[in-house]
């Protein structure tokens, strides 16, 4: 252990532990501006300097070990000087139209600067001029960028995508998009964890609500929202909600009060995706030599795009199931539509998403098997809800409960923990067991693939079918290492659980950002929860998807079923516009 004194208060901590650490140890904080733990540690933004006792030099806290007797103090004239001057000169830089930018009142620059009682600038203002494109989900806004590096190392060390990267020389330097490339041109899987952990409005996720409003305006059309999973567990941080404040009946009541005709739950065509590709396991595990194996979940549109660039000989492995969100928009603008006795022409479908990436799959061409529309019109993160509701002056914990609208709004256990890394999977081999034996396992039979950890393996056996081998992996990084270890043959599995983002949909680009946590964990747990209280807890039991079948699909992988509820994904390719178009 290595003593040191900080602020006049001593302290023991390990060796190799940095002055920052040991300091929040001893409950004493220090500024920090472009740290992220164990992510980016490089001391560009200086914020965290502090004095150290027999050094003329200000040392950064996040990346000084502590020393033996080391005497250090965090709030010295000098050190508050150097601190104000690093501020104004990043201010100098930053384009701070605070009214108007994205992050305002959630913004670690803005907050610092006020803490640090700047209210006037010494400098001349020079940011940063740049287009802004709007024509992906992932916008970026070079006058608001700082240099702190965070983008580049999320993207680096945690995705393994390396999309951003330091530019130009000189006082022109800046952070770009990699290779000289443009973001519609690269690799980017659009999985947003370089917005949610950008410490400004340099980087943000396209705003699509205006177009939502244009639509609530319309009294032609026939507005159709649908929440997935893991927003429920999220929506309510940005307003300081919890418990009862926050339940799921809150938000439905709110998106009405917005002037959606229907509020309808992903949960239920979660459920009707396990029905679909679990059914498709099921034949390609019975029907082996047929298939190249694994057989890959495609629920995630940043997966689906990162195996495409990166290993597209295993596309094939993908299932053909279409995700929930583009089940549902198939569904509601046909099955629904009928029975509401609405052209499909004048509905427009919505959905409230954790993920950016679900932005660029409504605009494939290939997801238009409705009506020739694109069957969802526009996708919402769960951020861009939340600033509808307060644009509209909607406070959804002072407003009662109110229910999902019918046929489209019943979900099951199994479809909430799609939410979680591993619940696809979970909730796919409760439904396979059953399509197999005829009887329901368990409910709790699969545990092994729950959890945190980032890559899980299990076997499990199910009675007339035999053993099978699967895996559960969140971060693209972790993907990675699964994918080359398939490739080695060091790994051997029959069916694959990928989300693109840590901790899975919990923790999607498009969920509320919390600067310096990651809450991917809390809110996983709290879908699991869910699960368990849920009173059906297996998707084939699901009455509204029994129904569905019965009246409309007739069974799954049928005629109807594989025209509005599967894809190919070989029939489009990444081109230079940056979306997906039919190679065609």
């Amino acid at each position: 252990m290595v003593t040191l004194t900080i602020n006049g208060q001593t302290v023991q901590v390990p060796a190799g532990t940095t002055i920052l650490e040991a300091a929040e140890k001893a409950g004493i904080k220090i500024p920090t501006l472009c740290y992220l733990k164990d992510i980016n540690k490089i001391a560009a933004c200086r914020m965290c300097v502090v004095e150290v006792e027999g050094s003329d030099r200000l040392a950064a806290a996040c990346d000084t070990p502590v020393e033996e007797g080391l005497v250090v103090h965090t709030n010295t004239p000098k050190v508050r000087k150097a601190r104000r001057v690093n501020m104004e000169l990043l201010l100098s830089q930053h384009a701070s139209y605070c009214s108007t930018c994205i992050r305002s009142g959630n913004c670690p620059l803005q907050k610092l600067a006020n803490d640090l009682n700047i209210h006037e600038m010494p400098y001349h203002v020079h940011v940063a001029r740049g287009y802004t494109d709007t024509s992906t989900p992932l916008v970026r806004q070079a006058s608001k960028c700082i240099k702190c590096m965070r983008c580049v190392q999320i993207c680096e060390k945690v995705q393994t995508m390396g999309i951003w990267d330091l530019a130009g020389t000189g006082s022109r330097t800046t952070v770009d998009v990699s290779g000289n490339r443009t973001l519609k041109t690269s690799d980017c899987t659009f999985c947003g964890q370089c917005v949610t952990h950008c410490p400004t409005g340099a980087l943000t996720a396209r705003d699509d609500t205006v177009k939502v409003l244009d639509a609530l305006a319309d009294p032609e059309i026939t507005t159709v929202v649908q929440i997935a999973p893991a927003v429920r567990v999220a929506w309510a941080e940005s307003f300081g909600l919890t418990g009862k404040k926050a339940a799921t009946g809150k938000m439905v009541a709110a998106l009405r009060r917005l002037g959606f005709d229907y509020v309808f739950d992903t949960n239920f065509s979660a459920d009707l995706t396990i029905m679909e590709e679990g059914s498709e396991f099921l034949e390609r595990f019975t029907h082996r030599d047929r298939y190249h194996w694994p057989m890959f979940t495609s629920c995630c549109p940043g997966w689906v795009r990162f195996i495409k660039s990166q290993f597209p000989h295993y596309v094939d492995c993908l299932s053909t199931a279409k995700s929930p969100q583009q089940m549902f928009g198939a569904v509601a603008k046909t099955y629904f539509a009928e029975k509401i006795g609405v052209d499909p022409h004048r509905m427009f479908v919505v959905s409230i998403m954790p993920c950016m990436a679900k932005k660029s799959e409504c605009a494939l061409p290939t997801m238009r098997d409705a009506c020739g529309d694109p069957d969802v019109d526009a996708v919402l993160t769960t951020r861009e809800m939340d600033r509808l509701f307060r644009s509209d002056n909607i406070q959804p914990g002072d407003l009662p409960e109110e229910a999902f609208d019918s046929p489209l709004g019943t979900g099951t256990g199994a479809a909430v923990i799609f939410g979680a890394t591993g619940g696809v999977m979970d909730a796919a081999l409760r439904s396979a067991y059953y399509l197999v034996t005829g009887e329901n396992p368990n409910p709790d039979a699969f545990t092994a693939v729950r959890g945190n950890k980032p890559w899980k393996e299990a076997v499990f056996s199910i009675p007339g079918a035999g053993e099978i081998r699967v895996a559960v992996v969140s971060g693209l990084g972790n993907t990675r290492k699964l994918m080359k270890a398939l490739e080695s043959g060091q790994g051997r599995y029959d069916f694959v659980e990928v989300m693109a983002c840590p901790g899975g949909c919990a923790g999607g680009g498009g969920q509320p950002i919390h600067d310096g946590e990651e809450l991917a964990g809390k809110r996983e747990d709290a879908l699991w929860k869910l699960d368990q209280k849920a009173t059906i807890r297996f998707s084939h039991e699901n009455p509204e998807i029994q129904s569905l079948y019965q009246e409309f699909l007739e069974r799954p992988l049928g005629k109807k079923s594989h025209h509005l509820l599967h894809t190919d994904h070989t029939t489009w390719e990444v081109v230079e516009k940056g979306i997906w178009l039919d190679s065609n």
